[in-house]
């Protein structure tokens, strides 16, 4: 029973932890956006609308708009216009990308504010010269001070901060990191620079499983604009929230592969004991074995007991397993796993080993597993003993 106990403390913890891992994996890529994708023009590769192969595609607000009119499987999109500028505050100064979007943007990309508020629909018709940061810029800049309220400058031009965000553990990015971006309106980056043409078009799904028609319905509706056939994927190239989900799951499922391989040769070493143990037991009760075959026991009788104890040592010893994996759990420190790599000590990106209800489900149908098959061997030769050489044994 003890080495059950091991094995099923071993499996419990094991599947924990790949669940935990792909818990901490999910969330990274999460951050990035649960539906987001982003569009980028491209040049035409075929000949449609008798225009030429090879032009290039620029996304204008008309190209948005016949979206929004046509494309039913998008929820929201935002034209985005990016420009790597000189951003100052006091003596501080840092060279990095502002980006001017919209302001459904912020839902989309999961852009959520610490400190203050996002970008409001009244920036934008406005034209306000305000400013949301990512958590690194705001840390050169302000070094740990409050940062909402204040004003810094864009080559040269005052812009009043509205609000910031913690350190974002996104697992993917373009352009540049989030964390070093600033973020403002996009009709006030036309003070900057021109904006008439969008870098890209980011855009999210009604559903991610609905990504990749949203796709089609984009690309159909530009492509109906600008005269290039739907099929061409290099005049818009996509990259979406769903591009991800194969590596998540080429990465979890093989851990959690591996891990559960791991922990049930554990729980099968103690599965031996107990095959051992039963088979000892089948030879010191050859002469009860006869006795029971004599007074008319079959042999579907026989292997039904020699199952049954064998199941009955196992589940005992798995019940204690399962009750001392939650007091293995809870004692064990918060693992880090993202924060080292973000330099980040809040503890958002670190692994609290949970065991839930899946977790015990999946223990304990290992757990059945091996207790069958330690109780197999010694069932099937209890039941296959003769009775008239079983009542003559010792």
């Amino acid at each position: 029973m003890l080495g059950i106990v091991w094995g099923i403390v071993a499996v419990t913890v094991l599947l924990a932890y790949g669940s935990g891992f792909r818990g901490i994996l999910v969330h990274a890529f999460d951050a990035f956006g649960k539906s987001a994708v982003v569009a980028w023009p491209g040049q035409t590769s075929e000949q449609a609308g008798g225009e030429r192969a090879g032009r290039r595609v620029r996304f204008e607000k008309a190209d948005r708009d016949a979206i929004v009119a046509e494309a039913s499987l998008v929820k929201s999109i935002s034209m985005e216009t990016v420009q790597w500028r000189q951003i100052s505050y006091e003596d501080r100064q840092a060279n990095t990308a502002v980006r001017g979007v919209e302001p459904v943007y912020g839902e989309i990309r999961n852009e959520v504010p610490s400190d203050g508020r996002w970008l409001s629909p009244e920036d934008f018709v406005e034209r306000r010269r305000v400013a949301f940061l990512g958590s690194e810029l705001r840390k050169k800049l302000f070094a740990g001070r409050p940062a909402v309220g204040e004003t810094i400058r864009i080559d040269g031009m005052r812009f009043t901060v509205v609000g910031a965000m913690d350190r974002k553990m996104q697992m993917s990015n373009y352009f540049t990191s989030d964390d070093e971006c600033v973020f403002i309106p996009y009709t006030t980056a036309g003070d900057l620079w021109d904006t008439r043409y969008s870098s890209v078009l980011v855009f999210g799904a009604v559903a991610p499983s609905m990504e990749k028609a949203a796709i089609k319905q984009v690309r159909e509706a530009v492509g109906k604009r600008q005269r290039f056939s739907s099929t061409d994927e290099r005049a818009i190239q996509m990259f979406g929230r769903e591009e991800f989900r194969p590596i998540i799951d080429g990465i979890t499922i093989g851990l959690q592969v591996l891990l559960v391989f791991i922990g049930t040769l554990t729980l099968g070493i103690g599965g031996v004991g107990v095959a051992n143990i039963m088979l000892v037991s089948v030879d010191e009760r050859v002469r009860e074995i006869g006795l029971r075959r004599a007074l008319g026991a079959r042999k579907r009788h026989i292997r039904f007991q020699f199952l049954a104890e064998a199941l009955v040592l196992t589940l005992l010893g798995g019940a204690a397993g399962i009750v001392l994996s939650y007091l293995v759990t809870a004692a064990m420190p918060i693992l880090p796993v993202l924060g080292p790599l973000y330099q980040d000590d809040s503890g958002k990106g670190d692994m609290q080993l949970r065991i839930s209800a899946a977790t015990v489900l999946g223990s304990s149908l290992i757990l059945v597993f091996v207790g069958v098959a330690s109780g197999l061997v010694p069932a099937l030769k209890a039941s296959s003993l003769d009775p008239v050489e079983a009542l003559r044994y010792e």
